[in-house]
């Protein structure tokens, strides 16, 4: 007996549910081997003009040239991320709304400022991670991150750090660390900043001992002789500053973390759809123009597939959870 012969030997609303979904995968294939056949929007939870928003902005103009069709890249800002994370994950799951998703994705559902994690996306691809770098002044005393680290021990509560809002991540980097180093993150009390360029000025001014950021922010006092960097939380040296080193080679921590970015899509993107995606952001991921962009600005690459992406930030969720706790700040 051939296919079609036991199909209609089937009773008929069985009939009926084998036909249904025979049209819908090939309603479904279709649509994949033409997409896409319109605009896409690419949201970015934070302002124009920031480096998540250069990125994108960059991304986005590749794969136009990949795809061919506009990808419009919308700023949707407020609420620390939550406004434009959550504009993503409650977008029709059909390829024309993807977003860049960003470090906060695994940090703000702890605070229970949202219910969104990694999980409530289609990853598409890992496109950059900015380890962290610790840095202190050009006259500090301290030379190395032992000097630090020893320098906190005698003396819990006396220096001050800075660099972003009260849980952001690169406090949360230095949490880690002192966490890591079996020592109390509070014996550095932390002082908000509504950025790494204002907590830099602060660190300059003499108002913080430490400012934990990523290099290229601190790029330009770094240049001008200014700040000194002492070591990056990373598995490997920055391209930017290779004399600069790991925090595993300054003193044994295996501690690493930092400001990442990557394209995502709505939960329940259709595989085929999510496929073609991921190859258009591989495909810019490895031009040149992108690569000198990044070199330029002086950002680190970091690719991962969809598969890896997912796992990268159910890494990241965890590594987060724990310093937050430790630091009282997860609810």
């Amino acid at each position: 007996m051939n296919a079609v012969d036991r199909l209609f030997r089937m009773p008929r609303l069985a009939r009926r549910a084998v036909i249904g979904l025979a049209l819908t995968v090939a309603s479904v294939g279709a649509f994949a081997q033409q997409y896409p056949d319109r605009p896409i929007t690419l949201i970015v939870p934070w302002g124009a003009g920031g480096g998540t928003d250069a990125v994108a902005r960059m991304i986005a103009s590749l794969m136009e040239k990949d795809l061919g069709q506009p990808v419009n890249v919308v700023n949707r800002t407020g609420g620390s991320g939550v406004v434009g994370h959550s504009a993503i994950a409650s977008a029709a799951p059909d390829g024309f709304t993807i977003g860049m998703i960003t470090v906060e994705i695994t940090m703000m559902h702890h605070q229970k400022l949202t219910e969104l994690d990694g999980t409530s996306y289609t990853p598409i691809a890992l496109v950059n991670l900015d380890p962290a770098g610790f840095q202190v002044r050009a006259d500090s005393p301290y030379k190395s991150m032992n000097d630090v680290l020893a320098a906190v021990k005698a003396n819990p509560g006396k220096f001050k750090a800075s660099g972003t809002g009260q849980g952001g991540i690169w406090h949360l980097a230095l949490a880690g660390w002192l966490r890591d180093a079996k020592v109390d993150p509070a014996s550095v009390p932390w002082v908000p900043s509504n950025g790494a360029a204002p907590g830099l000025q602060d660190l300059v001014a003499g108002g913080v001992e430490f400012a934990p950021c990523s290099l290229p922010e601190a790029r330009s006092l770094i240049d001008a002789g200014k700040v000194r960097s002492l070591a990056v939380m990373a598995s490997s040296r920055s391209a930017l500053f290779p004399n600069v080193p790991t925090l595993k080679e300054s003193t044994g921590s295996d501690w690493a973390t930092g400001a990442w970015r990557g394209i995502a899509a709505p939960k329940g993107l259709p595989p085929a759809i999510a496929t073609r995606l991921e190859a258009s952001v591989k495909k810019a991921y490895e031009s040149k123009e992108y690569k000198d962009f990044m070199a330029q600005r002086g950002f680190g690459m970091l690719w991962g597939n969809s598969g890896e992406f997912a796992g990268f930030m159910a890494k990241a969720d965890a590594d987060m959870k724990a310093v937050m706790t430790a630091v009282g700040i997860a609810k």
